[in-house]
């Protein structure tokens, strides 16, 4: 892709690493923080992570020398996005200052330049509705820290336009980021309601006294999380039954549904099935070729096994 110019607005932990992402894609970007000082001491943050992505073998040398040349810092908000292509906000996760520094940021910033914001959980329908341009105004969220863990959440509010949703998810992929587009807002957007459902669960299971603190999260780290970091849960569903996802649900659905029959509005697992989700998984990994993808999954997590053994005894070694 063609060098942008990108703005990062709030020098925080998230926007360092989201200046990461982008400089070590060979992007220009500039640094605003209102707080005096934090975009010179960012600039340092952010080449030490370079230096460590190039450590790891993550980046080449071109890219970290690049990195480095790349960074400029602004003195004024209004500089710093005058001529961005994109401008991506960290501010504070508050709604009423999120508004009003969008406002600025859609006042003195191109007609059309895309203004991310990396809010967990507020709605751009929330901060955005009284923007002028709000039209080009949606959340990118991304899972901390962004610049290791690929995955960003596009959420459009009902009035972003599609050529900016589209512009931003190809910025996105450009960059080596996961783009997962979300279809409708809804509080928590999609990764923070799956992190909370499991994060309610376990602390459920603690209070409960079923099993100890450490036996909870190794059942994550140790089990669950090993698969989870090649397949997703429907993925993973349909490669662990032989007939796919439709006879897992057949099998189990029951057993999750008495489970969870105390929750709010359960959903029907088999009516999502037949809805769409069985003719997906099935086009994506037809049901007579189910035998080799659990052949190839599982050189997958002896691979990652044996990265993950390495990964514990340096970590053990430098503790």
């Amino acid at each position: 892709m063609k060098q942008k110019r990108i703005a990062i607005i709030g020098c925080g932990l998230i926007g360092q690493a989201w200046a990461t992402v982008f400089v070590r894609s060979g992007h220009h970007v500039t640094l605003y923080d209102k707080q005096d000082g934090a975009a010179l001491q960012a600039v340092v943050q952010i080449r030490e992570r370079l230096v460590e992505l190039h450590e790891h073998g993550l980046i080449n040398s071109s890219a970290l020398q690049r990195g480095h040349d790349l960074l400029t810092v602004a003195s004024t908000l209004k500089s710093s996005v005058s001529d961005a292509d994109y401008v991506q906000e960290n501010g504070p996760e508050n709604a009423r200052i999120k508004s009003e520094l969008t406002r600025d940021i859609d006042r003195w910033s191109p007609p059309g330049t895309p203004i991310g914001s990396s809010t967990s959980g507020i709605p751009a329908s929330v901060y955005a509705e009284q923007i002028d341009g709000r039209s080009r105004c949606l959340v990118v969220h991304p899972i901390n820290p962004p610049h290791l863990i690929p995955v960003v959440e596009i959420v459009p509010a009902p009035w972003t336009s599609r050529s900016v949703v589209d512009e931003v998810k190809g910025l996105l992929d450009s960059v080596g980021q996961v783009p997962i587009i979300l279809k409708k807002e809804i509080d928590g957007f999609v990764v923070n309601r799956l992190q909370g459902a499991l994060l309610r669960e376990a602390f459920q299971l603690l209070d409960q006294g079923v099993a100890s603190r450490e036996a909870i999260d190794k059942a994550i780290c140790d089990g669950l999380g090993i698969r989870w970091s090649l397949l997703g849960p429907f993925e993973t569903i349909h490669l662990n039954a032989p007939g796919g996802v439709a006879d897992y649900v057949h099998r189990f659905g029951k057993m999750y549904s008495e489970m969870f029959e105390h929750t709010n509005e359960p959903a029907d697992w088999h009516a999502v099935v037949s809805a769409g989700l069985e003719a997906e998984l099935i086009e994506q990994q037809p049901l007579a070729e189910i035998g080799n993808a659990q052949r190839a999954r599982d050189v997958a997590l002896m691979q990652l096994l044996a990265a993950r053994l390495q990964g514990k005894l340096e970590y053990t070694t430098d503790v």
